[in-house]
């Protein structure tokens, strides 16, 4: 039996979720409820969302969506997000998630003229249930993602698998370097103000203050559950170099790295991941360390595999002035 339900609020849906996917059921940060109630909370404040549950003997189904114009929806991601997916309880079967994601589609068939998702690993399952539900769908590589199996190396080997171009660097600057490294797993106002100060002064656009929120949300969050790695280089006690990392399963994530331009010239960012990397190698056994989304260059020389990530755009056929913008974003696609 296949019942779907649709949320037009995160605390309407709290209700429903309970703990179902809180930490302790749920592995993957990106796939918890906090992480989409918080994300919306800072950084989508005015939009509304659609949420949709479907159920199936015992097994259950999540999409987590904005509604960022009427009849239209997207998921609730942004830059912070290395991955959106629909989420699942009870480790259901393929053939069962595939049920539960059509039902669940077929439900936004009803009020909502397109769907928008993005960023995706996997897109074939989902294109494939919302293609039988009944919306044409057009799919695309957008960016990518970087990352390191560890694949039981110590430090040291992978280490000198790096490109000769980056260990040079790090041996000439670390070379009596005048900065302090230090990596901490507990969160203070103080380290918090520190993160701020330096972000501040980095060659980055300033943080809005929603993504700061939002990001001292996450580090709270992270630090009491012990998966917290903030580190800093600092000189003559004031930080100009900071990263936010967090470690669980295995699995490392970079979230943010930030630096003070100033300090180009002896390049504290790249001394603090040759610290950030060995500790999470060597200290805390790491599997994997993902850096994230985008296709940055200074990416390849620490990492080893990119995978691609995709964009869904899903049109209504049932709506007239949907057939142009589909038929150009699948041109689109194909000339991509």
């Amino acid at each position: 039996m296949r019942a779907t339900r649709e949320y037009h609020s995160l605390d309407q849906a709290r209700q429903t979720v309970a703990d179902r996917l809180d930490r302790a059921r749920v592995p993957g940060l990106f796939d918890r409820f906090d992480w989409f109630a918080s994300l919306h909370h800072h950084c989508f404040p005015d939009m509304p969302v659609r949420i949709l549950h479907g159920q199936e003997d015992g097994q259950e189904g999540w999409l987590f969506l904005l509604s960022p114009a009427p009849r239209r929806v997207s998921a609730i991601a942004n830059w912070y997000s290395f991955n959106w997916s629909p989420v699942f309880d009870g480790a259901p079967d393929a053939a069962v998630q595939h049920r539960l994601v059509e039902a669940m589609a077929r439900q936004l068939l009803k009020s909502h003229a397109q769907i928008d998702l993005y960023p995706l690993e996997e897109t074939g399952p989902l294109v494939s249930a919302l293609r039988q539900a009944g919306w044409f769908t057009v799919q695309r590589p957008m960016g990518g993602r970087y990352l390191l199996d560890v694949n039981g190396r110590s430090f040291a080997d992978y280490w000198a698998a790096r490109p000769g171009k980056l260990r040079n660097l790090v041996r000439r600057k670390g070379r009596n370097s005048p900065y302090a490294l230090s990596i901490e797993s507990r969160l203070t106002d103080a380290l918090w103000r520190d993160y701020v100060d330096v972000h501040a002064r980095s060659w980055k656009q300033a943080e809005p203050d929603a993504g700061l929120d939002f990001l001292r949300d996450l580090a709270g969050r992270e630090s009491a559950a012990g998966t917290l790695r903030l580190g800093f280089a600092r000189i003559d006690g004031r930080a100009v170099a900071t990263q936010f990392w967090t470690i669980e399963h295995g699995v490392a994530l970079i979230h943010k790295l930030s630096h003070d331009s100033a300090h180009d010239g002896g390049s504290p960012g790249t001394l603090l991941s040759h610290r950030m990397f060995a500790q999470a190698i060597d200290q805390d056994r790491v599997s994997r360390i993902d850096y994230g989304t985008g296709d940055n260059g200074y990416k390849r020389d620490w990492m080893e595999r990119r995978i691609a990530l995709h964009r869904i755009d899903a049109f209504n056929p049932r709506y007239v002035s949907n057939w142009l913008p589909a038929a150009r974003t699948a041109i689109s696609a194909l000339v991509g």
